[in-house]
């Protein structure tokens, strides 16, 4: 009689032990917030369901305020998957001691590139954005900032004393209104968020038009840790490289990541990310 009352006791023990650990066996991802949190969120909507599926457990969008909350997140195992831009990546890899770790890219994002918008007519080339009003999008952004101030660098131009104004508005949809308002002449973002403002007709190419476009460069890619038990990265891996366009809900989440198709990343496709970084005096 007291060993089945010690068994029962047992049992109930390992079952509250256990339900929390149940409960909370959630796959968390979250992204950069470098769009509009309503674009975001509907990207996100359709891959969630998909990693679910591939995953067999719940997998939760977890929405962040900034980007430096997105590198914590997760560092801190707070989620398991967060999709970074180059520069995001090289800040979380640095802050990890080289744990966090990128495991797929878009096939764009090998060869990513910055593009340079104005208003004004008398703006044709970076030279032209001496002493004007000028807007990157945040200060973490591989493509609306970090990207974008290499290469201004590296025409010569002085950020500091030439620009009238620098500002920084935090995404590059946000950085595509400024311009388009008259808040600035000119902003820096990246091209694919361009292109879907264009494709949308969200932006009056007759107002507000490309000058300038950087040369390419490593950027986005979808990162883990690298504690992550093997079995799991491999499967959430092969899951990403098996979307095709072929399939109608493949074709859907590779067109909200306004991709073809994803592939293989690895950290030393960011070198030229860190160099760059170190170049402009940001690591």
């Amino acid at each position: 009689m007291i060993a089945r009352f010690c068994r029962i006791i047992l049992a109930l023990f390992a079952l509250c032990v256990l339900l929390p650990a149940q409960a909370d066996s959630v796959f968390r991802v979250t992204v950069i917030p470098d769009e509009a949190p309503g674009e975001l969120a509907r990207k996100a909507a359709p891959l969630v369901k998909y990693l679910e599926s591939k995953l067999g457990t719940k997998v939760e969008f977890i929405p962040v305020n900034d980007y430096a909350a997105a590198v914590e997140t997760l560092i801190n195992h707070k989620v398991d998957l967060a999709w970074f831009g180059g520069f995001t990546f090289v800040q979380a890899s640095v802050r990890s001691g080289g744990k966090v770790i990128p495991i797929v890219q878009r096939e764009e994002d090998e060869k990513f590139k910055s593009v340079f918008i104005t208003s004004d007519p008398t703006i044709n080339g970076l030279a032209d954005l001496k002493g004007k009003d000028f807007s990157f999008g945040s200060q973490s952004s591989t493509s609306g900032h970090l990207m974008p101030r290499f290469y201004l660098l590296e025409s010569g131009f002085d950020i500091d004393k030439d620009f009238h104004r620098v500002s920084y508005s935090g995404a590059h949809d946000a950085t595509i209104a400024a311009v388009a308002a008259g808040k600035v002449q000119a902003g820096a973002l990246n091209i694919s968020v361009w292109e879907r403002f264009i494709s949308e007709k969200k932006v009056d190419t007759t107002k507000v038009h490309v000058f300038y476009t950087t040369p390419p460069f490593h950027d986005y890619n979808w990162s883990v840790n690298s504690d992550m038990p093997l079995a799991t990265r491999e499967k959430l891996t092969k899951a990403f490289l098996e979307l095709s366009a072929a399939t109608p809900e493949g074709k859907e989440i590779l067109d909200l990541q306004r991709t073809k198709r994803f592939v293989p990343a690895q950290a030393s496709d960011y070198k030229a990310i860190v160099n760059a970084g170190h170049s402009a005096g940001l690591l």
